[in-house]
């Protein structure tokens, strides 16, 4: 069998929202038992069908590279994480819908992945938000997916949900909301299924097929 196509797609968010569950219920449809902090990167693979159901069907590897969450500002701890950056084709932005500084934070990852080799040039301004016109010519996809809703209180639940989907209109970017302790929130044909399907073959459009169908062979 002749090996499959690959993505990297980065998964970005601070310690503790959930990233770790997030890509363990993508790849391997079940719950991740024990988390634990992630240090460094940890790398965990999805087979994707890209245009499933149609005479364009392909098979890929998605490359699922979960970063660790520390948002220090240490020069070092961004330096560090910059070589996990190199060559992305996707980033997968997650913040916990409980928490809203780690949605906040959303900024900051993507603008340090995406300005990995400049200085950050998101500067927060008096009321907290980043300039948003930085995202508007934005190549790389972006997937927004808000965990931890289960812990959402119903009398709550639109309001957060009506914030998140802001953050979202951002980014320019399709959100998830989800339980990662709750496989049936990806249940194939459910529209979360759809979104995620949808966004991996973005992705792969990107970083295999230029806008006239023909198939190149370097990183987009």
């Amino acid at each position: 069998m002749a090996a499959l196509d690959r993505v990297k797609v980065l998964v970005l968010g601070d310690s503790g929202v959930g990233k770790s569950s997030l890509v363990h219920l993508l790849c391997h449809n079940q719950v991740l038992g024990n988390p634990s902090w992630t240090v460094g990167c940890s790398v965990d693979v999805r087979i994707h069908d890209y245009k499933e159901g149609t005479p364009e069907e392909k098979t890929y590897y998605i490359e699922l590279w979960d970063v660790g969450g520390s948002v220090g500002s240490a020069t070092s701890v961004k330096s560090t994480r910059a070589v996990f950056y190199n060559l992305l084709n996707g980033i997968i932005l997650v913040h916990d819908l409980t928490n809203k500084k780690s949605s906040q934070n959303l900024y900051r990852w993507s603008l340090e992945a995406l300005n990995r080799d400049v200085a950050p040039t998101g500067v927060l301004v008096t009321n907290g938000d980043y300039d948003r016109e930085q995202f508007a010519d934005n190549q790389i996809p972006l997937l927004v997916i808000g965990t931890k809703l289960d812990q959402i209180p119903e009398t709550k639940r639109n309001e957060v949900l009506t914030r998140t989907a802001f953050l979202a209109e951002d980014f320019n970017a399709e959100e998830i909301n989800l339980d990662c302790t709750n496989p049936r929130y990806l249940a194939a044909g459910s529209s979360n299924a759809v979104k995620l399907s949808r966004f991996f073959d973005k992705v792969i459009e990107k970083r295999y097929f230029l806008r006239d169908g023909n198939q190149v062979s370097s990183f987009s």
